[in-house]
């Protein structure tokens, strides 16, 4: 098994490369739907999210109101690393969880889609390094323009993720996405064929 971190700053396109790769036949482990199943009612994260941060940010059957949130802990970076202390771990054992079973199936190739893995000193886990990257003003353009989001609150989210250019210099391959969807579609296939020649490796 080759075990692989794929990341990218907001609106880069990490999530269509995650989503390109496992049509290419990788198994791939994404932290946003395990960070939902780890707020989901019930869960013990949920609860100390809601003690940390006060129970007006659910709504009315039980569930976290995800935007709430993210306006209230990207206005202060305090807030911001309370919530990942209170989530990250979890995610990491789900996360844990799901590589082993993986393994223990014989996948040749898992990705692991973490939006935060330089961010949270993820890098030692895994073999080969995989960034997602475009310029800042094509992805402010996106969170606005196709997301919906206020300037101001997607210059904010911008501002809380480590600069591009430093994990440019960390990472193993480089995806960038700035061109056209079939330019993006041609990348990822490079790519694809560059992991399926490594030898499988676990750090």
């Amino acid at each position: 098994m080759l075990l692989v971190g794929l990341t990218g700053n907001i609106a880069s396109g990490k999530s269509e490369v995650a989503r390109q790769f496992a049509e290419l036949g990788a198994t791939v482990i994404d932290a946003d739907l395990l960070a939902r199943e780890a707020v989901a009612p019930g869960q013990p994260a949920l609860a100390a999210i809601t003690e940390r941060f006060g129970l007006g940010l659910l709504v009315a059957d039980g569930t976290l109101d995800r935007a709430a949130l993210r306006a209230k802990v990207f206005a202060d970076p305090r807030e911001l690393e309370a919530l990942n202390a209170i989530l990250h771990p979890d995610i990491g054992h789900r996360r844990d969880r799901l590589v082993a079973a993986a393994q223990a199936r014989g996948d040749r190739i898992v990705v692991c889609d973490i939006p935060l893995l330089f961010e949270r000193n993820l890098v030692a886990d895994f073999a080969v390094l995989v960034l997602v990257d475009a310029p800042r003003e094509l992805r402010l353009d996106r969170l606005v323009r196709d997301r919906g989001m206020a300037e101001a609150e997607a210059m904010r989210m911008i501002a809380a993720q480590m600069p591009a250019e430093l994990k440019r210099a960390r990472a193993d391959i480089i995806i960038d996405n700035a061109g056209s969807r079939a330019a993006l579609a041609t990348r990822v296939n490079e790519v694809w064929r560059e992991l399926l020649a490594r030898p499988a490796a676990i750090p």
